[in-house]
C-alpha cells in the first residue's frame, strides 16, 4: 500500500499505453528473438504482464496509502481499472458482437455449458479439499473461532470464484466474517485468480496442441470463425472518419443508455430484494441490484439486436479492431492490479487459494479429455466463474473476437448461480472446517 512512483492517473496511463505499443511492435517482429518469444508467449499474457512488473516494482499501482494534513491514513486509488470496465468494456463487447452470428454461437452446442458447470463443481469441492490437505501440514492456517473463523472468510472466495463481486459481497452479509480481516481474503482472490488467468492465457498460445491432446473437435469454434471472417472480408472497406465516429456514437452511445437502464434496474430490483422475506433468499438474488451486472447485460443485449440490422457491416470499417482496442486497454489494468511480490505475504492462504484453484483446474481438465471439449471451453468455462463478466470475454476474444460474446454470456449466468453455489460451497468448508 505504499505509493507509487507515479499517482497521476494520466502518467500511468500513458505507460500502460506504451506498454502496450512495447507488445504490438515487438510482436509484429517476423524474425530474430521477438519472434520465437511470441512463438511461447501470447502477447495478450505480456499486455497483463507488463503493467504487473510495473507495480511489482513501484512504478504504478491501484491504490495506496498517504497520510493528509491532520495525520490520519487515507486510501487512495486509480480510477483506471474502473473507467476501463465500466466503459470500456461494455463498448468493447458492443462492437465485437455486432458482427456476431447467434445461430453459429448455439451450434457450439452443450460442451459450452458442461465445462462452465464444472468449474463451478470444481470451485464447490475445491475450498473443502483444500482446507483438509493444508490442515495437514498447518492447521492454525485454517482455524479461528466464531466470525474470525477462516472457512468464513473463504466463503467470499467461493462467491467471487463462482459469481463475481456482488455474490462475494452477499457471502460477506450473510457469515458476518470479521471485516478486519476481509482484506487478506481479498489478496488471495486478487494474487490466485489473476495468476490463473495468466496461466489460461499463456495456454492459449499453445492452444492447437493442448486440444490434440484433448482429441477435442474444435469444427464448431472453427466454423463460427470462418462464418465471421468470411463476412467482414464481404464488408470491408477502408473506413472514413464517418465510420469511425458511428462505430464509437454506437459503442459509447450504447455504453451511455447502459449506464441510465441500469441505475434504474439496479435501484429496483434493490428495493425488491431488500423487502423478500427470507434472509438467505435475499442474499441469493443480491446481484440483482448490482449495477455492473446490469450494465453487461443491457450492453450485450443491445448489441445482438444490432446485430440483425445494418450496423453489422461496420465490422466491415473496423468496429471489432476498436473493440480490440478496448479490450487490452483493459488487461493492462487488471494487470496493473497485481503486485506479484504480495505473493509471499501470507503464504498460508494463498496456499489454500493454490490447492483450491489446482482442484477446479484439475476437474476442468479431466472432463474436457473425457467428453473430448477444446480448450476454449476449458478456459472460458473457467474463467465465466473465476474471473466473471470483465475478464471471460478477454479469454474468449484471445480465441477470435467474435467468440467474446460466449465469455460474457457465460459470466452472466454465473452471476446468476453464484450464492446458491457459494453457499453449497460454504456449507462444505464449515464442515471440514469443525469436524
Amino acid at each position: 500500500m505504499q505509493e507509487p512512483f507515479f499517482t497521476n492517473d494520466a502518467i500511468v496511463f500513458g505507460i500502460l499505453m506504451i506498454s502496450l505499443g512495447f507488445v504490438f511492435y515487438t510482436e509484429a517482429k517476423k524474425s530474430g528473438f521477438w519472434y520465437k518469444f511470441y512463438k511461447i508467449v501470447p502477447g495478450l499474457f505480456m499486455a497483463y504482464f507488463v503493467p504487473a512488473i510495473f507495480t511489482t516494482l513501484g512504478i504504478i499501482s491501484p491504490e495506496w496509502e498517504v497520510e493528509n494534513t491532520v495525520g490520519e491514513t487515507v486510501k487512495m486509488q486509480s480510477q483506471l481499472y474502473f473507467v476501463s470496465s465500466r466503459f470500456l468494456l461494455p463498448a468493447a463487447l458492443v462492437l465485437m458482437t455486432l458482427s456476431i452470428d447467434l445461430k453459429a454461437i448455439f451450434n457450439l452446442g452443450s460442451k459450452a455449458l458442461i465445462m462452465f458447470f464444472t468449474g463451478t463443481i470444481g470451485i464447490i469441492i475445491g475450498g473443502p479439499i483444500a482446507i483438509l490437505l493444508i490442515s495437514i501440514f498447518s492447521p492454525e492456517t485454517v482455524g479461528g473461532a466464531n466470525f474470525d473463523a477462516v472457512w468464513r472468510g473463504l466463503s467470499t472466495l467461493a462467491g467471487s470464484w463462482i459469481g463475481g463481486g456482488a455474490n462475494q459481497t452477499a457471502m460477506l452479509e450473510i457469515y458476518k466474517y470479521n471485516p478486519a480481516k476481509y482484506g487478506g481474503m481479498v489478496f488471495v482472490d486478487i494474487v490466485i485468480a489473476n495468476i490463473w488467468m495468466a496461466i489460461l492465457l499463456i495456454g492459449i498460445g499453445k492452444k492447437d496442441r493442448i486440444n490434440k491432446w484433448l482429441k477435442a473437435d474444435t469444427s464448431a469454434i472453427e466454423t463460427l470463425k470462418d462464418k465471421v471472417a468470411t463476412f467482414t472480408q464481404k464488408v470491408k472497406r477502408n473506413p472514413t472518419l464517418t465510420d469511425l465516429m458511428i462505430i464509437l456514437a454506437i459503442g459509447f452511445g450504447t455504453v451511455g443508455f447502459g449506464h441510465f437502464a441500469s441505475s434504474f434496474l439496479s435501484a429496483f430490483f434493490s428495493d425488491l430484494v431488500k423487502n423478500i422475506a427470507s434472509e438467505t433468499t435475499r442474499n441469493i438474488f443480491t446481484f440483482l441490484g448490482s449495477k455492473f451486472f446490469w450494465l453487461i447485460s443491457i450492453s450485450t443485449i443491445i448489441a445482438i439486436i444490432l446485430s440483425f440490422t445494418k450496423a453489422k457491416n461496420y465490422e466491415g470499417a473496423g468496429a471489432s479492431k476498436i473493440g480490440s482496442i478496448f479490450i487490452y486497454i483493459l488487461v493492462a489494468t487488471i494487470g496493473m492490479k497485481m503486485d506479484l511480490g504480495l505473493i509471499f505475504d501470507n503464504l498460508g492462504l494463498i496456499a489454500i487459494g493454490a490447492v483450491w484453484m489446482t482442484i477446479h483446474a484439475g476437474l476442468l481438465i479431466l472432463v474436457a479429455k473425457l467428453i473430448k471439449a477444446p480448450y476454449f471451453f476449458l478456459a472460458v468455462g473457467s474463467q465465466a466463474n473465476v474471473g466473471g463478466a470483465a475478464s471471460a470475454p478477454i479469454v474468449a476474444s484471445a480465441f477470435h473476437p467474435s467468440l467474446a460474446t460466449v465469455g460474457v454470456l457465460l459470466a452472466v449466468f454465473g452471476y446468476a448461480i453464484g450464492t446458491v453455489g457459494a453457499i453449497l460451497c460454504t456449507i462444505l468448508l464449515e464442515i471440514v472446517s469443525t469436524s
